[in-house]
Protein backbone atom coordinates (compact mmCIF):
# COMPACT_ATOMS: atom_id res chain seq x y z
CA UNK A 1 0.00 0.00 0.00
CA UNK A 2 1.06 3.19 -0.68
CA UNK A 3 2.40 6.51 1.85
CA UNK A 4 0.54 8.48 -0.26
CA UNK A 5 -2.45 8.99 -2.43
CA UNK A 6 -3.56 11.82 -4.42
CA UNK A 7 -7.47 11.92 -6.20
CA UNK A 8 -8.38 13.50 -9.62
CA UNK A 9 -7.78 14.72 -12.88
CA UNK A 10 -5.31 12.69 -15.71
CA UNK A 11 -5.28 14.14 -18.46
CA UNK A 12 -3.43 15.00 -21.65
CA UNK A 13 -1.53 18.03 -22.50
CA UNK A 14 -1.01 19.60 -25.23
CA UNK A 15 1.96 22.30 -24.66
CA UNK A 16 2.33 25.24 -27.60
CA UNK A 17 6.31 24.20 -28.74
CA UNK A 18 6.07 28.51 -29.09
CA UNK A 19 5.69 30.44 -26.53
CA UNK A 20 3.97 33.90 -26.67
CA UNK A 21 0.88 33.19 -29.23
CA UNK A 22 -2.51 32.90 -28.61
CA UNK A 23 -3.69 28.86 -29.23
CA UNK A 24 -5.36 30.08 -32.27
CA UNK A 25 -1.75 31.20 -33.48
CA UNK A 26 -0.05 27.99 -32.64
CA UNK A 27 2.34 26.02 -35.06
CA UNK A 28 2.04 23.37 -33.62
CA UNK A 29 1.72 21.03 -29.66
CA UNK A 30 3.87 19.10 -27.80
CA UNK A 31 2.12 16.35 -26.09
CA UNK A 32 2.46 15.48 -22.28
CA UNK A 33 0.51 13.52 -19.71
CA UNK A 34 -0.95 15.96 -16.98
CA UNK A 35 -3.45 16.70 -14.19
CA UNK A 36 -2.11 18.56 -11.03
CA UNK A 37 -2.84 15.47 -8.47
CA UNK A 38 -1.56 13.04 -11.08
CA UNK A 39 1.89 15.40 -11.50
CA UNK A 40 2.34 15.46 -7.37
CA UNK A 41 1.43 12.13 -7.54
CA UNK A 42 4.50 11.54 -9.84
CA UNK A 43 6.52 13.96 -8.23
CA UNK A 44 6.20 12.30 -4.81
CA UNK A 45 7.58 8.96 -6.41
CA UNK A 46 10.44 10.48 -7.98
CA UNK A 47 11.27 11.79 -4.67
CA UNK A 48 11.32 8.30 -2.95
CA UNK A 49 7.66 8.52 -1.59
CA UNK A 50 5.33 5.59 -2.33
CA UNK A 51 2.58 7.21 -3.88
CA UNK A 52 -0.94 6.27 -5.39
CA UNK A 53 -3.11 7.87 -7.93
CA UNK A 54 -7.14 7.90 -7.77
CA UNK A 55 -8.95 9.14 -10.71
CA UNK A 56 -10.29 7.72 -14.61
CA UNK A 57 -8.88 7.88 -18.07
CA UNK A 58 -10.36 6.46 -21.06
CA UNK A 59 -9.97 3.08 -22.31
CA UNK A 60 -8.16 4.03 -25.46
CA UNK A 61 -4.77 4.81 -26.55
CA UNK A 62 -4.50 7.94 -24.36
CA UNK A 63 -5.75 6.24 -21.52
CA UNK A 64 -3.38 3.68 -21.72
CA UNK A 65 -0.41 5.87 -22.32
CA UNK A 66 -1.13 8.06 -19.45
CA UNK A 67 -1.51 4.67 -17.03
CA UNK A 68 2.10 3.40 -18.67
CA UNK A 69 3.51 7.26 -17.97
CA UNK A 70 2.14 6.69 -14.28
CA UNK A 71 3.75 2.82 -14.05
CA UNK A 72 6.43 3.87 -15.20
CA UNK A 73 7.51 6.25 -12.36
CA UNK A 74 6.38 3.37 -10.07
CA UNK A 75 2.96 5.19 -9.16
CA UNK A 76 0.21 2.33 -7.83
CA UNK A 77 -2.46 2.56 -10.85
CA UNK A 78 -4.50 -0.09 -8.69
CA UNK A 79 -7.51 2.44 -8.62
CA UNK A 80 -6.75 4.22 -12.10
CA UNK A 81 -10.28 3.21 -13.67
CA UNK A 82 -10.06 2.69 -17.55
CA UNK A 83 -13.53 4.19 -18.13
CA UNK A 84 -15.43 2.12 -21.16
CA UNK A 85 -16.88 4.47 -23.48
CA UNK A 86 -15.78 7.61 -22.38
CA UNK A 87 -12.61 9.42 -23.49
CA UNK A 88 -9.76 11.03 -21.72
CA UNK A 89 -10.08 14.82 -20.98
CA UNK A 90 -7.30 16.99 -23.25
CA UNK A 91 -5.97 20.28 -22.59
CA UNK A 92 -4.71 22.84 -25.25
CA UNK A 93 -1.64 25.09 -23.73
CA UNK A 94 0.09 28.46 -24.81
CA UNK A 95 2.45 29.56 -22.46
CA UNK A 96 3.69 33.24 -22.08
CA UNK A 97 7.40 34.38 -21.23
CA UNK A 98 5.65 35.88 -18.30
CA UNK A 99 4.71 32.67 -16.84
CA UNK A 100 1.03 32.98 -17.86
CA UNK A 101 -1.04 30.84 -19.79
CA UNK A 102 -4.18 29.89 -21.66
CA UNK A 103 -6.24 26.35 -21.25
CA UNK A 104 -8.46 25.20 -23.52
CA UNK A 105 -10.64 21.96 -22.27
CA UNK A 106 -11.71 19.21 -23.94
CA UNK A 107 -13.88 17.25 -21.20
CA UNK A 108 -17.10 16.66 -23.06
CA UNK A 109 -17.56 14.92 -20.33
CA UNK A 110 -13.71 14.02 -19.63
CA UNK A 111 -13.27 10.50 -17.89
CA UNK A 112 -11.80 11.92 -14.84
CA UNK A 113 -15.76 13.48 -14.41
CA UNK A 114 -17.03 10.56 -14.66
CA UNK A 115 -15.17 8.73 -11.08
CA UNK A 116 -17.94 7.22 -9.51
CA UNK A 117 -18.33 6.61 -5.54
CA UNK A 118 -18.71 2.66 -5.88
CA UNK A 119 -15.06 2.96 -7.93
CA UNK A 120 -13.96 4.54 -4.34
CA UNK A 121 -12.04 1.95 -1.81
CA UNK A 122 -11.68 3.51 1.58
CA UNK A 123 -9.66 0.65 3.11
CA UNK A 124 -7.15 1.76 0.17
CA UNK A 125 -7.61 5.47 0.91
CA UNK A 126 -7.07 4.97 4.77
CA UNK A 127 -3.71 2.74 4.68
CA UNK A 128 -2.02 6.01 3.47
CA UNK A 129 0.07 8.21 5.66
CA UNK A 130 -0.17 11.24 3.22
CA UNK A 131 -3.79 12.23 1.24
CA UNK A 132 -3.45 15.21 -1.82
CA UNK A 133 -6.52 16.64 -3.36
CA UNK A 134 -7.67 19.24 -5.71
CA UNK A 135 -10.75 21.12 -7.09
CA UNK A 136 -11.30 20.36 -10.84
CA UNK A 137 -12.58 16.38 -10.03
CA UNK A 138 -15.50 18.64 -7.75
CA UNK A 139 -17.24 20.43 -10.70
CA UNK A 140 -19.26 18.07 -11.97
CA UNK A 141 -21.23 14.95 -10.79
CA UNK A 142 -20.25 12.16 -10.32
CA UNK A 143 -16.60 12.77 -9.88
CA UNK A 144 -17.90 15.19 -6.86
CA UNK A 145 -19.66 12.64 -5.22
CA UNK A 146 -16.37 10.06 -5.31
CA UNK A 147 -13.80 13.07 -4.61
CA UNK A 148 -16.10 13.79 -1.38
CA UNK A 149 -16.19 10.60 -0.43
CA UNK A 150 -12.23 10.01 -0.69
CA UNK A 151 -11.83 12.86 1.31
CA UNK A 152 -13.94 11.88 4.13
CA UNK A 153 -12.23 8.65 4.69
CA UNK A 154 -8.74 9.93 4.34
CA UNK A 155 -9.90 12.71 7.43
CA UNK A 156 -11.22 10.01 8.77
CA UNK A 157 -8.35 7.75 9.32
CA UNK A 158 -5.83 10.64 10.40
CA UNK A 159 -4.00 11.65 7.67
CA UNK A 160 -2.25 14.25 6.79
CA UNK A 161 -4.52 16.45 4.42
CA UNK A 162 -2.98 18.71 1.32
CA UNK A 163 -5.13 20.73 -0.78
CA UNK A 164 -4.07 22.59 -4.28
CA UNK A 165 -7.65 24.64 -5.08
CA UNK A 166 -5.78 24.78 -8.80
CA UNK A 167 -8.40 27.36 -10.05
CA UNK A 168 -9.77 25.96 -13.36
CA UNK A 169 -12.89 28.34 -13.82
CA UNK A 170 -13.36 27.38 -17.36
CA UNK A 171 -14.24 23.95 -15.97
CA UNK A 172 -16.81 25.08 -14.26
CA UNK A 173 -20.88 26.01 -14.72
CA UNK A 174 -20.12 29.48 -12.60
CA UNK A 175 -17.63 31.19 -10.47
CA UNK A 176 -20.20 30.91 -8.03
CA UNK A 177 -19.78 27.10 -7.98
CA UNK A 178 -16.50 27.29 -8.26
CA UNK A 179 -15.78 29.55 -5.26
CA UNK A 180 -18.48 27.62 -3.46
CA UNK A 181 -16.72 23.76 -3.51
CA UNK A 182 -13.28 25.16 -3.23
CA UNK A 183 -14.41 26.58 0.10
CA UNK A 184 -16.14 23.14 1.33
CA UNK A 185 -13.61 21.41 0.86
CA UNK A 186 -10.65 23.42 2.93
CA UNK A 187 -11.77 22.70 6.34
CA UNK A 188 -10.21 19.64 5.97
CA UNK A 189 -6.89 20.15 4.70
CA UNK A 190 -3.97 20.56 7.12
CA UNK A 191 -2.21 22.11 4.33
CA UNK A 192 -3.22 24.31 1.35
CA UNK A 193 -1.23 25.67 -1.24
CA UNK A 194 -2.85 28.17 -3.48
CA UNK A 195 -0.99 30.30 -6.58
CA UNK A 196 -1.07 33.87 -6.35
CA UNK A 197 -2.98 34.70 -9.68
CA UNK A 198 -6.16 32.56 -8.07
CA UNK A 199 -6.07 33.86 -4.70
CA UNK A 200 -7.91 36.99 -4.63
CA UNK A 201 -10.47 35.09 -6.42
CA UNK A 202 -10.00 32.20 -3.78
CA UNK A 203 -9.88 34.08 -0.49
CA UNK A 204 -11.92 37.81 -1.48
CA UNK A 205 -8.74 40.03 -1.19
CA UNK A 206 -5.36 40.42 -2.62
CA UNK A 207 -3.40 40.67 0.50
CA UNK A 208 -1.59 37.17 1.40
CA UNK A 209 -1.84 37.75 5.30
CA UNK A 210 -5.32 38.66 5.44
CA UNK A 211 -6.36 35.82 3.25
CA UNK A 212 -4.05 33.01 4.70
CA UNK A 213 -5.69 34.06 8.36
CA UNK A 214 -9.52 34.15 6.55
CA UNK A 215 -8.20 30.09 5.52
CA UNK A 216 -6.55 29.85 9.05
CA UNK A 217 -9.53 30.75 10.82
CA UNK A 218 -11.36 27.28 9.21
CA UNK A 219 -8.80 24.92 10.60
CA UNK A 220 -5.90 25.05 8.36
CA UNK A 221 -2.29 24.93 9.71
CA UNK A 222 -0.78 26.16 7.06
CA UNK A 223 -1.03 28.18 4.04
CA UNK A 224 1.03 28.51 1.45
CA UNK A 225 0.77 30.76 -1.89
CA UNK A 226 3.13 30.22 -4.84
CA UNK A 227 4.11 33.46 -6.33
CA UNK A 228 6.24 31.89 -9.71
CA UNK A 229 9.70 33.33 -9.73
CA UNK A 230 9.10 35.54 -6.31
CA UNK A 231 9.15 32.36 -5.08
CA UNK A 232 6.29 31.81 -1.87
CA UNK A 233 4.73 33.28 1.22
CA UNK A 234 3.46 30.77 4.21
CA UNK A 235 1.55 30.90 7.14
CA UNK A 236 0.75 29.08 10.14
CA UNK A 237 -0.78 31.03 12.31
CA UNK A 238 2.14 31.61 14.45
CA UNK A 239 4.99 32.51 12.15
CA UNK A 240 4.89 33.88 8.37
CA UNK A 241 7.02 35.17 5.68
CA UNK A 242 8.53 35.22 1.99
CA UNK A 243 11.03 32.77 0.45
CA UNK A 244 12.62 33.90 -2.14
CA UNK A 245 12.36 32.07 -5.73
CA UNK A 246 15.40 31.30 -8.12
CA UNK A 247 16.23 33.06 -11.09
CA UNK A 248 15.61 30.42 -14.00
CA UNK A 249 15.08 30.44 -17.91
CA UNK A 250 12.05 29.36 -18.10
CA UNK A 251 10.96 27.12 -20.83
CA UNK A 252 7.44 25.87 -19.84
CA UNK A 253 5.62 26.82 -16.51
CA UNK A 254 2.98 24.48 -16.56
CA UNK A 255 3.30 22.42 -13.34
CA UNK A 256 5.82 24.82 -11.48
CA UNK A 257 3.50 24.59 -8.55
CA UNK A 258 2.86 20.74 -8.61
CA UNK A 259 6.67 20.18 -8.37
CA UNK A 260 6.34 22.94 -5.62
CA UNK A 261 3.83 20.83 -3.82
CA UNK A 262 5.52 17.25 -4.19
CA UNK A 263 8.83 18.67 -2.82
CA UNK A 264 6.79 20.34 -0.16
CA UNK A 265 5.30 17.42 1.37
CA UNK A 266 7.97 15.25 1.15
CA UNK A 267 10.22 17.19 3.17
CA UNK A 268 7.27 17.79 6.10
CA UNK A 269 7.08 13.39 5.52
CA UNK A 270 10.81 14.02 6.13
CA UNK A 271 10.83 16.70 9.59
CA UNK A 272 7.90 14.07 10.89
CA UNK A 273 9.39 11.10 10.34
CA UNK A 274 5.57 10.38 10.07
CA UNK A 275 3.68 12.62 8.65
CA UNK A 276 0.28 11.86 10.91
CA UNK A 277 2.01 13.89 13.84
CA UNK A 278 0.94 17.61 14.33
CA UNK A 279 2.12 20.28 12.07
CA UNK A 280 4.43 22.16 14.63
CA UNK A 281 6.78 23.68 12.17
CA UNK A 282 9.55 26.10 13.56
CA UNK A 283 10.29 29.39 11.27
CA UNK A 284 13.91 27.76 10.86
CA UNK A 285 12.19 24.38 9.40
CA UNK A 286 9.40 26.25 7.31
CA UNK A 287 11.49 28.21 5.62
CA UNK A 288 13.84 25.25 4.43
CA UNK A 289 11.06 23.31 3.73
CA UNK A 290 10.09 26.55 1.62
CA UNK A 291 13.22 26.91 0.08
CA UNK A 292 13.31 23.08 -1.09
CA UNK A 293 10.08 22.92 -2.92
CA UNK A 294 10.70 26.36 -4.61
CA UNK A 295 13.82 24.91 -6.01
CA UNK A 296 11.70 21.96 -7.44
CA UNK A 297 9.44 24.20 -8.78
CA UNK A 298 12.13 26.20 -10.66
CA UNK A 299 13.67 22.84 -11.70
CA UNK A 300 9.57 21.78 -13.02
CA UNK A 301 10.21 24.80 -15.32
CA UNK A 302 13.04 23.94 -17.41
CA UNK A 303 11.46 21.13 -20.11
CA UNK A 304 8.14 20.91 -21.70
CA UNK A 305 5.91 18.58 -19.81
CA UNK A 306 5.61 18.60 -16.17
CA UNK A 307 5.75 14.98 -15.12
CA UNK A 308 9.43 14.42 -17.31
CA UNK A 309 10.50 17.90 -15.63
CA UNK A 310 9.85 16.87 -11.99
CA UNK A 311 12.78 17.05 -10.27
CA UNK A 312 14.80 14.16 -8.09
CA UNK A 313 16.73 14.85 -4.88
CA UNK A 314 20.01 14.85 -6.60
CA UNK A 315 18.72 17.08 -9.33
CA UNK A 316 17.45 19.19 -6.31
CA UNK A 317 20.04 19.00 -4.07
CA UNK A 318 22.44 19.92 -7.07
CA UNK A 319 20.22 23.28 -8.18
CA UNK A 320 20.29 24.41 -3.94
CA UNK A 321 23.86 23.49 -4.04
CA UNK A 322 25.15 25.80 -7.16
CA UNK A 323 22.61 28.79 -6.00
CA UNK A 324 23.96 28.83 -2.75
Amino acid sequence: MPNAICIGELLIDFVSTTTDVTLAECPGFTKAPGGAPANVAVGLAKLGVESGFIGKVGDEPFGDFLRGTLEGYHVDTSYLISGTGCRTTLAFVSTRSDGAKDIAFYRNPGADTLLTVDEIDETYIQSADLFHYGSVSLSHQPSRDATLKAIHAAKESDAFMSYDPNLRLMLWDTPEDARHWIWEVMPYANVVKAAEEEWEFITGTSELEGGSQRILGIGVDLVVVTRGEHGCYYNNGVDQGEVDGFPVEVVDPLGAGDGFVAAMLTQMMCTFGKVREPLLLDAHQLRSIMRYANAAGALTTQKIGVIPALPTPSEIEAFLKNSA
